[in-house]
């Protein structure tokens, strides 16, 4: 595997409900990206199916199966061009509906993330919450860990990845008008304290009188931004970035004096409040 990889994030203007549409232009966005020398690409949350559903039963005839019929087809293309592709839809398992992020290669789904923290907003509000937890994906691109959207305002998801040994975090998203903190200040910051790549892309466009605010962004895992999107337009961001920064957590600034490591560092025997309920 080699340590300077290039990827990209495809802004992009899902249409709601048309599933065959959204799933020619990833298609079709994925090879702009290849052509180009990406080896991974990540579309925004829902880029298959759009967001702003009305109801639980309204999403349903867009729900897939995960493996499914799209990453059936994305399959196929992977194994053509030769890379990886990170993608929202909503899946449909049993009884239970989530809000999804796949992993698709050359060989099939190598990663599957249901999104777990839930806001009140959009299809979010009638689907299940995810019980996958926050894995990480080897790849022949790097280790790979996969959330989506308003699991980043939480910094224990990122933290856990890159415990995990997460080299490149993707953040499908949908970001409403509201948002752009999470973009100017946060993806950054998750990057940074965790010494980790982050490529967060989110979508554009109006969808039932939401305007999507865009400005997806790739930072590296010195909390540099690498790319940044509009917040209008349909586009495809590229940067390069190199994994062995990312598994280097040990900073040595002046040795022996100045150094710092984000993970030896932590007092875990602190930290026990973390995971007590909120109280009432």
């Amino acid at each position: 595997m080699k340590d300077i990889v290039k990827i990209a994030g495809v802004q992009m203007d899902p249409k709601l409900t048309e599933v065959e549409h959204n799933l020619q232009q990833i298609e079709a966005r994925t090879r702009q990206a290849a052509a180009a020398g990406a080896r991974l690409v990540v579309f925004p949350e829902c880029a298959l199916t759009g967001y702003v559903f009305n109801s639980r039963a309204e999403a349903e005839p867009c729900m897939e199966t995960v493996p499914g019929p799209a990453t059936g087809r994305i399959t196929a293309l992977c194994k053509e061009l030769g890379v990886w592709v990170v993608f929202g839809l909503l899946e449909v398992a049993g009884d239970r509906c989530y809000n999804t992020a796949v992993l698709v290669g050359p060989d099939g789904v190598a990663g599957h993330y249901r999104k777990n923290h839930l806001p009140c907003l959009g299809v979010d509000r009638f689907l299940d919450p995810g019980d996958l937890g926050f894995g990480v994906y080897d790849t022949p691109v790097g280790r790979i860990g996969l959330h989506i959207c308003y699991d980043c305002n939480f910094p224990e998801a990122p933290r856990i990845m890159a415990l995990k040994g997460a080299e490149i975090l993707a953040l499908p998203t949908n970001w409403p008008p509201g948002r752009g903190h999470i973009p100017r200040y946060v993806i950054n910051t998750r990057a940074f304290e965790n010494k980790v790549h982050v490529i967060a892309v989110d979508r554009v466009g109006l969808e039932r009188g939401v305007t999507f605010y865009g400005h997806s962004k790739i930072a590296n895992a010195w909390g540099d931004t690498l790319a940044e999107g509009s917040g209008d337009r349909e586009e495809v961001l590229y940067a390069e970035v190199d994994l062995a920064e990312a598994r280097q957590k040990h900073i040595v600034i002046r040795p022996g004096e100045f150094e710092v490591d984000f993970i030896r560092d932590r007092r875990p025997e602190l930290y026990g409040d973390l995971v007590k309920p909120a109280p009432d």
